[in-house]
C-alpha cells in the first residue's frame, strides 16, 4: 500500500511533539527516498544549545551521507514552512519535492523554494495548532529561533 503525504507529515508531527516533550521548539521533520523515511530529525536548537539545529537540519544530518543522486529521489516533509538556511540546504542538496505542514505561523522564502523544488503546503490543522500554541506560550524562545 502507497503511503500519502499526510502519512509522511504525521511522521514529521511526531518528530515535532518529540522536541516538544525535550524542551525544545515543535518543528519535525522526514526524509523520504523512494515512498521509504530514511531519516528523522526535530529542531534541537534548545537542547543541543545549537545555533543551526532546526528540523530539516537535523534530518539532513541524521540520514548521513548521501549522494546527489540519491538526494534527487527525495522528498522532505516538514512541519513548518522552511526558513533560509534550511531552504538553502534543500536548494543545495537539489531535494526536488518539500511538504510543508503549514505556513500560518511562519512563512520562510517559499516563492525563492519554488525555483528549485515543487512546495507543496498541506495545511494541516494539527500542524498549525502545536505551532501557535508554543508561539503563544513561548514566544522569547520562539523569536530567537526565527532571528528576531
Amino acid at each position: 500500500m502507497k503511503k500519502t503525504p499526510e502519512y509522511f507529515m504525521k511522521e514529521a508531527l511526531k518528530e515535532a511533539v518529540k522536541g516538544l516533550k525535550e524542551g525544545g521548539i515543535p518543528i519535525g521533520a522526514v526524509l523520504v527516498k523512494n515512498g521509504k523515511i530514511i531519516s528523522r530529525g526535530h529542531n534541537r536548537r534548545i537542547q543541543k544549545k545549537s545555533a543551526v539545529l532546526h528540523a530539516e537540519m537535523d534530518c539532513l544530518e541524521n540520514a548521513g551521507r548521501l549522494t546527489s543522486k540519491e538526494y534527487s529521489k527525495c522528498e522532505i516533509y516538514s512541519t513548518l514552512s522552511p526558513c533560509s538556511m534550511c531552504s538553502g540546504a534543500i536548494e543545495l542538496y537539489k531535494i526536488p519535492k518539500v511538504y510543508i505542514g503549514e505556513n500560518r505561523n511562519f512563512k520562510g522564502p517559499e516563492k525563492r523554494l519554488k525555483k528549485y523544488a515543487k512546495v507543496i503546503n498541506l495545511k494541516m490543522p494539527q500542524c498549525q495548532k502545536l505551532m501557535s500554541d508554543f508561539i503563544k506560550k513561548n514566544p522569547k524562545l520562539w523569536n530567537e529561533d526565527i532571528g528576531l
